[in-house]
């Protein structure tokens, strides 16, 4: 048994819920973290504060005057970033840039793009892929799943040349070199 708390104590604990913390209500963030198999919380974090910034800057863009040539200059710019990383699906218009989320950053890492390209049937075995070192975007071999890739990236993900499942994907098709079959 707990002893009875005395006055003060009670005084001080009667602002503080210890069933229900701050910290744990944050439903959207694991439905995230779960939905996109993101292991550390701090990616998420990072991502969800680089999308605030993001609808922060477009917004002071949009506070400055219509006629100005910074401005267009400046929206012009932020509109070919954004869209050559795929945060954005076209370099139309400024609004664009309310819908720029965390989840935007999630689609942009590699297991998701695997996932799109069709390399991978879930994102769990693309995870599993990537920390096997049997994925490369160019010539670099990537084992971080956090790897975000850019539009232009997108086309060089291609698995590792000495990977057992380009192999496999290769004897499936029929593709694969006679000179391949000695190695």
């Amino acid at each position: 048994m707990v002893r009875k708390l005395k006055y003060h104590e009670q005084k001080l604990l009667k602002k503080v819920d210890f069933i229900n913390w701050e910290v744990d209500n944050n439903l959207h963030e694991v439905k995230v973290l779960r939905k996109y198999h993101i292991e550390k919380r701090e990616d998420y974090t990072k991502y969800n504060k680089l999308s605030r910034n993001i609808r922060d800057l477009a917004q002071k863009i949009r506070d400055l005057d219509e006629k100005d040539g910074f401005r267009a200059q400046s929206t012009h710019r932020l509109l070919e970033k954004l869209y050559g990383v795929g945060l954005i699906p076209t370099k139309q218009n400024l609004s664009l840039t309310e819908k720029v989320t965390a989840s935007s950053f999630c689609r942009r890492r590699l297991p998701c793009v695997m996932l799109r390209l069709r390399m991978a049937e879930n994102l769990k075995t693309a995870i599993t892929f990537i920390e096997q070192a049997h994925v490369r975007v160019g010539p670099e071999i990537v084992t971080d799943p956090a790897f975000l890739v850019t539009r232009n990236m997108e086309d060089f993900v291609t698995w590792v040349d000495s990977s057992k499942i380009k192999q496999h994907v290769m004897n499936y098709n029929d593709q694969r070199d006679d000179f391949d079959m000695l190695a």
